[in-house]
């Protein structure tokens, strides 16, 4: 199965984000290809205010199941979140699991005014009502596959697609 330009799509996101340019976000990415991301829209829309990253290890609700991510990494939010516009942003959507940590965990550090989620890709299969406002592309992918956003040394993005079953 061909997957898209990773950078091409995230240009598209780019272009929608900035598209709502007089909302003032406050960016979060998080970790690890949300932070990515979140990086390089902070230098192309020219944020000026410092964009902050969060690791959900601790707040996914499949804690007790997985176990703790080998590779956790901290969260940092160089910013106060009470009534702020945040704009979160991952690199897949899914199930909406992640994003609902995200949120749990933006509501430790006050409470914002809005959040919005960008996301490179919409693959579908919610389990929860997460909804994107921001999508690069929506794939459609089969249930036994999963899509992961890789970054080269010279930062390009590119997309991954392995079986779920198989280690990465």
């Amino acid at each position: 199965m061909p997957l898209p330009d990773a950078e091409a799509v995230f240009e598209s996101l780019a272009k929608k984000i900035q598209a709502d340019a007089d909302r003032n976000f406050a960016l979060v990415g998080i970790h690890t290809g949300g932070v990515w991301l979140a990086e390089r829209l902070h230098r192309e829309l020219g944020i000026k205010q410092p964009f902050g990253t969060l690791d959900v290890a601790f707040y996914r609700d499949d804690f007790d199941k997985i176990g703790l991510h080998p590779q956790v990494k901290p969260s940092e939010i160089p910013f106060a979140v009470e009534d702020a516009h945040i704009l979160l942003v991952d690199d897949v959507l899914q199930t909406g699991r992640t994003i609902r940590a995200a949120i749990n965990e933006l509501f430790d550090y006050g409470r914002p005014a809005s959040i919005s989620l960008a996301a490179l890709v919409d693959r579908g299969g919610r389990e929860l009502p997460i909804a994107a406002q921001y999508t690069g592309i929506t794939l459609e992918l089969p249930a036994d596959k999963m899509l992961e956003l890789k970054r080269g040394k010279n930062g390009k993005l590119s997309f991954h697609l392995y079986d779920k079953s198989l280690p990465e």
